[in-house]
């Protein structure tokens, strides 16, 4: 891989910030979109990464950020990205490691145009998800399939974050793949209002409904996870051999995806086995210890009316699957409920934790990892 202008080799040094080193300089790419300021928030006072350059629409370079922005976070923003003067979305930019929030149309040309300079492209678009090469990764569940980096046409890489519905899901099936093989799975989201992004759903198709319909979102579950969990193999994926059949409707509810999941096992079981693979599954960012790992990454309640999005979407930080109601299914084998926040696991916090994984592991150039491993 060729190194971006303005970077060297040895500005991609990593220490721990508590310890007075320099962090490994970032970009958001469509900073100024809600998964764009999610980013922001999450990278403002991450350990390892540091925010030098954030990019948005031709009308919004040169400007500062906080002009440029019409902030829709809980917490202020910081002031040393507020005045941030805002670049267009093109190399080159002060750094070897950037993320992309940028809608599917923009990311579609622009994604590769960073990638061919040689930047490490953390993508939370869904423009390159399904290219063959492209590696789409939920870190718990197949960190293994970062290898197919190696395949690809570009100085640099494209890594992708899933569909917001699909992680959710994905994550609650692989501990029941492990254990006891799946081979199909019916699910039923309730998908919050920010997955629909800025300026997102009317109040008018909202308030006092549920729409029973999003957009390619159905078909994206389907194709998705049976690629997540399919092996890698040659600079491609072999899908999984599970059948997935999803609906997908919008709810009243600002954050949080809540999915009722039917699944038919390869082998019988009781809940009890059920529920306590859940509870002992971890995986490898737990085991390297990632910042943006939740601990445990799946949490199971017990009781008859949970998870509920209010009271549930923020565990472990808003990185945890939270599943409850695990049951018979008198069609199938089993069913459950799970939820997942939608904009931190489903969106930025996923991005973020996948970028983790790939420094961690020594794939982005030039860039030495806390574990000592340099690609």
């Amino acid at each position: 891989m060729t190194t971006p202008d303005l970077v060297t080799a040895s500005d991609q040094v990593i220490e721990p910030n508590q310890d007075g080193q320099p962090r490994i300089p970032v970009a958001v790419l469509g900073a100024t979109g809600s998964v764009g300021q999610r980013f922001v928030t999450l990278l403002a006072d991450h350990p390892w990464f540091e925010i030098v350059a954030l990019t948005a629409s031709q009308s919004s370079a040169g400007k500062p950020y906080s002009e440029a922005v019409h902030w829709m976070q809980e917490q202020p923003l910081p002031e040393v990205i507020a005045s941030m003067e805002v670049k267009a979305t093109a190399p080159p930019l002060p750094c070897r490691l950037v993320f992309s929030a940028l809608d599917a149309r923009a990311a579609d040309r622009a994604e590769v145009e960073f990638a061919d300079a040689g930047y490490f492209v953390v993508s939370n678009a869904g423009s390159h998800r399904m290219d063959p090469d492209v590696p789409l990764v939920v870190p718990e569940v197949n960190p293994d399939h970062l290898e197919l980096i190696r395949h690809q046409p570009y100085d640099g890489a494209i890594i992708t974050n899933p569909n917001c519905s699909t992680i959710g899901l994905v994550l609650a099936l692989k501990p029941l793949v492990d254990a006891f093989g799946v081979s199909q799975v019916q699910v039923v989201t309730m998908q919050a209002v920010s997955g629909a992004g800025l300026p997102g759903v009317s109040s008018m198709a909202m308030i006092d409904n549920l729409v029973p319909f999003i957009t390619n979102e159905e078909g994206k579950i389907e194709s998705e996870t049976r690629k997540i969990l399919g092996r890698a193999n040659a600079g491609s994926v072999e899908p999984a051999e599970i059948v997935v059949s999803a609906q997908a409707n919008r709810v009243p509810v600002i954050d949080g995806h809540t999915e009722c999941v039917a699944l038919r096992l390869e082998r019988k079981v009781g809940v009890a086995e059920v529920e306590e693979a859940f509870r002992s599954f971890s995986s490898v960012p737990q085991v390297l210890g990632l910042p943006t790992a939740p601990e445990p990454p799946i949490r199971v309640r017990s009781e008859p009316d949970r998870p509920q999005p209010r009271l549930d979407r923020s565990r472990g930080g808003g990185m945890a699957v939270t599943v409850g109601r695990v049951r018979p299914c008198s069609i199938l084998d089993f069913k459950f409920v799970a939820l997942s926040h939608n904009t931190l696991r489903g969106a930025a916090g996923g991005s973020v934790l996948l970028a983790e994984l790939a420094v961690a592991q020594g794939l982005v150039p030039g860039v030495r990892s806390p574990l000592g491993v340099t690609s």
